[in-house]
């Protein structure tokens, strides 16, 4: 079984496959030109700089080819880097499908949707039930495949679905011990809250936004779709139970400088806020630390205001001792 890029320390030599998740061109101080590359292989990601780099090279090595990479695992300014050597495509005799290194999520696209299932089965709310069902077939594949970010948390294949998964449990926690809660009102907008990221962002390969992403971003996108499906069902947009629902998505960020077009105003909306938010920084956290070593800081989060977090000498184990 070939190695992966965080089965290596720092300072070995490295020679694997990985696909080119992201390449930057951008230009040194000497006005000579090169490629900040994201290599991603099932492990994690990880980068590197491609120097001076020639036209032909800036169109061959595009995000999503699949390239063997012969370099030294580095560290730079705290973070994991590979200090190339070499960088070819593959060949046809070699692993070229981008998919088999992309980092996926840890449970199969059928127990995900199994899981999903059962929570909009107990949305009591007729209205709310529909526009759930009618949205999730519309969406169907992009939602099971697609990640939840382009980078941070929930980068990976299926990260979109693990992630809305992991918030429907955390809310039926909350609805267990706050019985004055609607889960089915929590339900339905966990589900529905990131799922304009299949429109916000191109894939799970190579993913980056589309001009719609950056425009309009994914909390306009689906109120848009929400409002689509109001009127193919024959629902008043306008509607309190149409106007709750709305509401669960656009203030799911919390803040207006955080994306959020309001901010929340009902009990459910909040803990949607509060779930997603601690979802995603639990992630990001374990995502660092699983690429760090016992009893050292991690790498810098961006997303967590640049800040290191520990790793203990002993992990939890499974009962969390």
């Amino acid at each position: 079984m070939q190695r992966k890029i965080y089965d290596y320390a720092d300072g070995d030599e490295v020679n694997l496959f990985m696909v080119i998740k992201a390449a930057d061109v951008r230009v040194a101080k000497n006005g000579n030109k090169y490629i900040a590359f994201t290599f991603s292989d099932p492990s994690g990601d990880i980068t590197a700089k491609y120097w001076d780099a020639q036209p032909d090279e800036i169109s061959r090595f595009q995000p999503g080819k699949v390239v063997l990479v012969t370099g030294k695992r580095d560290v730079y300014q705290g973070k994991p880097q590979i200090k190339l050597h070499h960088l070819r495509l593959t060949t046809a005799n070699e692993p070229h499908d981008p998919a088999a290194f992309i980092p996926a999520a840890p449970c199969s696209q059928e127990q995900l949707e199994g899981e999903i299932n059962q929570y909009v089965k107990a949305i009591t709310n007729p209205t709310w039930q529909r526009i759930v069902e009618f949205m999730l077939r519309q969406f169907h594949d992009a939602f099971f495949t697609y990640p939840a970010a382009k980078t941070n948390h929930h980068a990976f294949l299926g990260g979109l679905a693990y992630h809305t998964v992991s918030i429907l449990r955390l809310a039926e926690a909350v609805g267990e011990q706050y019985p004055d809660v609607r889960r089915d009102l929590l339900y339905a907008g966990a589900i529905l809250h990131d799922l304009g990221k299949t429109v916000e962002l191109t894939g799970p390969v190579a993913t980056q936004y589309t001009v719609a992403g950056n425009l309009l971003g994914h909390i306009v996108l689906i109120d848009e779709r929400i409002v689509e499906t109001c009127a193919a069902l024959g629902i008043d947009q306008y509607s309190e139970d149409a106007l709750l629902l709305r509401h669960m998505v656009i203030a799911h960020h919390g803040l207006l400088e955080y994306g959020s077009p309001e901010r929340p105003a009902l009990l459910e909306a909040e803990i949607l806020h509060h779930l997603d938010d601690l979802d995603a920084t639990i992630q990001m956290v374990n995502g660092a630390l699983s690429q760090t070593e016992q009893g050292q800081f991690s790498a810098r989060i961006f997303g967590l205001d640049n800040r290191r977090f520990y790793r203990p000498q002993q992990d939890a184990t499974p009962d969390g001792k």
